[in-house]
C-alpha cells in the first residue's frame, strides 16, 4: 500500500490532485489508514495512469469519470479515443468557422459599426390571416427541422411569406415558437395547425441581412415603442420575404425579414 505522498512521487500526481479526484469519486483510495489516511494500491496506480494519459488527451472530468464507469480494456478504450477525436474535429471546423468570420470583418470594407444602421418604422393594420402552423419549444435554429414538413402539407395553397410567431417576450434559450404559412383556405394534415390569425394593430420595420444582427431591428422598434408610449403585445412575428432556400443559404447580406410587433 502507498501513503498519499508516496502515491503522488509515483504517479506524477500532486497531492492536491489526488485529493480533489478522490473528492470528485474518480480516483477513490483502496484502503484508508487511521485517522482516514488515504492508502493506494496497484490497481489505484493502473487508474491513476489512465486518468493521466486521458488528462493529457484533453479529456474533461466529466467525460474521464464517463470512460472509467465503463472502462474494462483497452479495446474499450479505443472506442472512447475516437469519439474524443471526433469531438476535436467538429471543434476545429466550429473554430475555423469562427476565424472566417473574423477575417470578414478584419476586411477594410467590413469593418462596419453594425450600430449605424437606419430602421423606418412603420405603423400598420394586419387583416386576418388563414395559416397553417407548427408550434414547438426548442432554440431559434430549430425551425429549419420543420419548414419541409409544412410546405409538404400546404403544398399549392401558400399565399404568402412564410414567418414565425414568437410567444416569449424575452430572449430564451428554449423558445415557443410557431412557424405559419398563409394559405388560401384550411390545410388538414397530422401536425399542423390550421387557424385564422385576427387583426392585429403593429409597428414594423425591413431588417437586411444576416439575422446575426436582427437584434438590432427589435431594438429600433421598442425604442419607438417606448417613446410613443405604446404597450407590446404578444406575439411578435418575424415575416421572411427573402430568406434561406430549403437547400441552399444563399447571400445572408440580401435577406429580407419585416418585424412585427402588435401594440395596444
Amino acid at each position: 500500500m502507498y501513503k498519499i505522498g508516496e502515491f503522488s512521487k509515483i504517479t506524477n500526481l500532486t497531492v492536491k490532485a489526488l485529493r480533489y479526484y478522490d473528492e470528485q469519486g474518480l480516483l477513490v483510495p483502496s484502503n484508508r489508514g487511521e485517522n482516514d489516511y488515504r492508502l493506494y494500491d496497484d490497481r489505484d496506480f493502473d487508474k491513476a495512469r489512465l486518468i493521466l494519459f486521458l488528462r493529457n488527451l484533453d479529456f474533461s472530468i466529466s467525460e474521464i469519470k464517463d470512460v472509467l464507469s465503463r472502462y474494462e480494456n483497452k479495446e474499450d478504450l479505443s472506442y472512447y479515443l475516437a469519439e474524443k477525436k471526433a469531438f476535436i474535429e467538429r471543434r476545429i471546423k466550429q473554430e475555423k468557422a469562427l476565424i472566417e468570420q473574423i477575417n470578414h470583418y478584419l476586411l477594410p470594407e467590413n469593418n462596419k459599426e453594425v450600430n449605424v444602421m437606419n430602421y423606418d418604422i412603420v405603423r400598420k393594420e394586419l387583416e386576418p390571416v388563414t395559416v397553417a402552423s407548427i408550434r414547438f419549444k426548442g432554440k431559434y435554429a430549430d425551425v429549419g427541422k420543420y419548414v419541409g414538413t409544412l410546405y409538404k402539407a400546404v403544398k399549392d395553397k401558400a399565399a404568402g411569406a412564410p414567418f414565425n410567431c414568437y410567444h416569449d417576450a424575452e430572449y430564451k434559450e428554449t423558445a415557443d415558437i410557431e412557424l405559419c404559412v398563409p394559405t388560401r383556405g384550411p390545410v388538414s394534415a397530422n401536425g399542423i395547425t390550421a387557424k385564422q390569425l385576427p387583426h392585429i394593430s403593429a409597428i414594423t420595420t425591413i431588417h437586411t441581412g444576416s439575422y446575426e444582427t436582427i437584434n438590432l431591428a427589435y431594438k429600433a422598434l421598442l425604442d419607438y415603442a417606448k417613446e410613443k408610449e405604446l404597450p407590446c403585445k404578444l406575439p411578435s412575428r418575424e415575416i421572411y420575404h427573402k430568406g434561406p432556400g430549403m437547400i441552399f443559404k444563399g447571400n445572408p447580406d440580401k435577406y429580407i425579414t419585416e418585424i412585427v410587433i402588435p401594440v395596444e
